[in-house]
């Protein structure tokens, strides 16, 4: 329970009828500071999920797995997907600060709103790119390495020699649907217990400033 809910349950107590009145520009400050710190904390968890998925990246970068693909088609699909995904997260960024300083700098509950929402948008859009790079960088290097690696290759020769070539894309297909799934799921889980959490804040928010602003 936070500041405002604790002082709104303490208020309504019997005892404390006779306490002076909020006024309707100290409800909103509390808001205002409630809403810029969910934000302020939804840049910086985003900010340590980079640093965390760049080290593990950078941990696996002599694994015998990625070394293999050095020279190959793979490693410039590989590099590319690195650049777009580096590229559209430091945008998510800059648009995360920027929606955190434009609520800390809101003077109107209708102005605060409007951030509120954008910033929810935000991190839909945020948690949908990060969910959909996965299922198509996993895709497209599956289906090179099938050309590229001489034990896929060689598997896919004696399926297409012996008629199981439908069997081997289907053992393929639901090998890595399965993978995506569990990685999906765990990802899900993770976004929607830290980010989850705070966009259920701001949205409580909103709906307490929609009611100050009828």
């Amino acid at each position: 329970m936070d500041e405002l809910d604790l002082l709104k349950k303490d208020w309504n107590k019997p005892e404390n009828q006779n306490f002076p009145k909020l006024s309707y520009n100290d409800i909103y400050k509390m808001h205002l500071k409630k809403s810029s710190s969910t934000v302020k904390w939804i840049f910086i968890i985003s900010l340590l999920e980079f640093v965390f998925w760049t080290i593990i990246s950078f941990s696996f970068k002599d694994n015998e797995s990625i070394t293999r693909f050095k020279g190959t088609v793979i490693e410039t699909v590989l590099e590319v997907l690195s650049v777009v995904a580096y590229i559209v997260l430091f945008y998510f960024f800059y648009l995360f600060y920027k929606n955190y300083k434009k609520i800390s700098t809101t003077d109107s509950a209708k102005k605060l709103m409007e951030n509120i929402l954008k910033t929810r948008h935000t991190v839909k859009l945020y948690v949908i790119f990060n969910l959909v790079f996965i299922v198509i960088s996993t895709i497209a290097v599956l289906l090179l390495d099938i050309k590229q690696d001489p034990h896929l290759s060689s598997k896919l020769n004696e399926a297409a020699a012996s008629g199981q070539i439908f069997m081997f894309y289907s053992n393929i297909i639901l090998i890595t649907a399965g993978i995506l799934t569990i990685t999906i799921t765990i990802l899900l889980g993770f976004y929607w217990l830290i980010y989850g959490i705070l966009l259920k804040r701001l949205n409580r928010n909103y709906r307490e400033l929609k009611k100050m602003d009828l």
